[in-house]
């Protein structure tokens, strides 16, 4: 497993740089121009990255990591890392875990990554994500309406949804392009576990020690 400390004199020179070259083409690159310390930018936008208002989340109460996913619905490894994280959520009771959907596999990735988040206004998007990760193959229009109902997805409802909330949801996928940039990701699946990246796949025992690594990492920032 190979993980890469993003707060680390590195990693936030790295996750800083990585902001401002996103954002360098853009006329309100407040990125750009601020005057944080390249440490204080890389710990802003890991806690941007860790909450959102939209991305689809699970946070027990008295949680005290968060684990942060980027994924795609086609992606395989995305498939096989699902029931790791499944088990990490059942065995830990303190991790927050954060969906944000990279649809980097096309147009079906998008349509199926764009449902999965409408479907959390109706409190179905842990069903319809786990039917999601379980349909084998390529996606398509039909498989993804198949995964919906495995579900119990209201599928009208969805579509209103996905109407009412498009603009928010458009704005999600966005922002989760724009971090997986940051952080140089080269495809999916990708963990950030606290502060330390994993990219690519991973079992429930290395996951496990990086949840432990971030743990102690966390109590020792908040003990300074």
């Amino acid at each position: 497993m190979k993980k890469l400390p993003l707060l680390g004199a590195l990693g936030a020179v790295a996750l800083a740089a990585g902001v401002a070259a996103v954002g360098a083409g853009r006329n309100d690159n407040a990125y750009a121009q601020s005057p944080e310390s390249d440490t204080a930018k890389g710990e802003r936008i890991r806690h941007e990255i860790q909450n959102d208002p939209v991305a689809p989340t699970i946070a027990p109460e008295g949680h005290d990591v968060t684990v942060v996913v980027f994924s795609d619905y086609q992606c395989p490894y995305c498939r096989k890392i699902h029931p790791v994280l499944e088990e990490l959520m059942r065995k830990d009771r303190k991790v927050k875990l954060v969906y944000r959907d990279w649809p980097i596999f096309g147009a079906a990735s998008t349509e199926a990554a764009r449902a999965a988040i409408a479907a959390q206004y109706q409190g179905r998007h842990a069903a319809f994500n786990d039917a999601l990760m379980q349909t084998q193959g390529r996606l398509n229009s039909k498989s993804i309406r198949t995964a919906a109902d495995r579900a119990g997805v209201d599928w009208a409802r969805l579509q209103a949804d996905l109407k009412t909330h498009r603009t928010e949801i458009d704005q999600l996928l966005s922002r989760s392009s724009r971090y997986a940039a940051m952080m140089d990701l080269a495809g999916t699946p990708a963990l950030l576990v606290g502060s330390y990246l994993i990219p690519g796949g991973v079992d429930i025992g290395p996951l496990r020690e990086a949840v432990t690594l971030a743990r102690t990492q966390e109590r020792t920032a908040q003990a300074q």
